[in-house]
């Protein structure tokens, strides 16, 4: 399928299915009725300066919002210290942020020891979501492993790091074609029913793999790579999702930082950044996707917001089951992405946007070969 018969077919799905799965009146146009204020801070005073919605994943609820602790290990290079991002995830819970993610692979395991560690004086506050399924213990973090032993250790590790009893979501970070899914299913159902996972999910799967896990244990929620310029999801996953009652969560929802206006067609990306070798970020795609950043920076101005918070609006607009999980090193980014807050398009703003969009030609796959290769089809 070329890529506007994809937007075609991707829109229509959309708001064909935007009245009866989330209510045009209630999600896209008005604030929904599970809008709260801010958490309570350690010092249990009421945050009152944000407002900020919940929305459920499967049974589990969460902030709309969430944040993505992998760039805090220096996945986009740099090094930041440990005191600073702990400030910075407490900063987001403070601001009604509930939901943090981490995988024992980012690190490998400093993501979690330091989310562990933020998040400790409020732990029953919040949802913590980690991931199994790399090689670590065996020194091989880029080798798939999700041998029900294997998961068993991973699990033990995380809880230890996390400083927990027990995991809100525990998610099969890539599917591993050498251990079926019932088998991977399997374990984590025994883990729950020990009460050291509460809910699960899985990562970069297929509607097929979607599919069998939830039969042998119901699923809360996917993880998959989903922006306005990576909409696949919506085609390949999303009527699976809305059919099985399963939440998802898109990671890299601002495009690496691309759609927030914050890269131009002079930047240049180096080994120890993980953009260096990505299709749409040479210097060519670059130069080529401009187009796209001038149609959010005229659709954020349209809404009275940031490049980033339309990024951030556009997906929360779509369905009532998706919560990003942007990630950030830096508190005044973090403020920024928060102020999505409680905007949304309207349904005939969706479609004025896609028809826009339509026009767009992009250039590059979202993957490396290697990453590509791991992903479930």
């Amino acid at each position: 399928m070329n890529r506007r018969n994809f937007l075609k077919t991707a829109s229509s799905f959309a708001l064909l299915t935007a009245g009866t799965t989330t209510g045009v009146s209630r999600v896209f146009a008005a604030p929904p009725s599970s809008f709260r204020m801010g958490n309570l801070s350690d010092e249990n005073t009421l945050n009152t300066d944000k407002t900020i919605e919940y929305r459920k994943l499967g049974g589990l609820d969460v902030s709309a919002i969430g944040l993505g602790c992998l760039p805090m290990v220096g996945y986009y290079g740099g090094k930041y210290d440990k005191k600073d991002m702990i400030d910075l995830i407490r900063r987001a819970y403070d601001k009604g942020v509930t939901f943090f993610d981490t995988a024992e692979v980012y690190g490998p395991y400093t993501s979690e020891e330091w989310v562990g560690e933020a998040l400790a004086p409020f732990r029953d506050k919040v949802k913590i979501g980690t991931k199994f399924g790399f090689g670590v213990e065996e020194k091989r973090p880029t080798a798939l492993n999700s041998r029900p032993d294997h998961i068993r250790r991973a699990v033990e590790g995380s809880l230890k790091r996390l400083r927990t009893d027990h995991i809100d979501l525990l998610y099969q970070h890539r599917v591993d074609p050498k251990v079926p899914m019932e088998d991977v299913a399997g374990t984590v159902k025994d883990l729950m029913q020990e009460g050291k996972v509460l809910h699960w999910g899985l990562s970069e799967a297929s509607a097929r793999s979607i599919r069998r896990a939830h039969a042998v244990c119901p699923l809360s929620a996917v993880q998959s790579e989903y922006a306005i310029w990576w909409r696949e999801p919506e085609t390949k996953i999303f009527p699976t999702l809305e059919e099985l009652g399963i939440g998802f969560v898109p990671y890299c929802p601002l495009g690496r930082a691309f759609l927030t206006g914050a890269i131009n067609e002079n930047s240049r990306f180096y080994e120890g950044d993980r953009r260096w070798n990505l299709p749409q970020f040479t210097p060519e795609a670059l130069k080529h996707n401009m187009p796209l950043v001038a149609l959010i920076r005229k659709w954020a101005e349209h809404k009275g917001v940031t490049p980033a918070q339309f990024a951030l609006i556009w997906m929360l607009s779509r369905k009532s089951w998706i919560a990003p999980i942007p990630g950030t090193t830096n508190p005044a980014h973090l403020d920024d992405l928060l102020g999505a807050g409680i905007v949304r398009l309207s349904a005939w703003e969706m479609e004025e946007f896609d028809k826009e969009y339509a026009k767009i030609d992009l250039m590059g796959h979202r993957a490396d070969p290697f990453t590509e290769s791991q992903i479930d089809k």
